[in-house]
């Protein structure tokens, strides 16, 4: 059954291990969840007031 999530985030949440970081996705579009792969720059624009969902090829389409 499919679902809408929604993720406010518009970037990635930094996890510190030791002297090495890691960053954990936020926005939901990330092909290497749940590490961040820089999809989030997608989402840079969207308009606060906005609902978005985007389709398998990542293409956003605004509801």
């Amino acid at each position: 059954m499919p679902r809408i999530i929604i993720h406010r985030e518009k970037g990635p949440a930094e996890i510190k291990c030791g002297k090495e970081s890691k960053f954990i996705c936020q926005c939901g579009l990330s092909k290497n969840k749940p590490f961040c792969d820089g999809s989030h720059k997608k989402t840079l624009d969207e308009k606060e007031d906005k609902l978005y969902v985007y389709d398998k090829e990542q293409k956003r389409i605004e509801l």
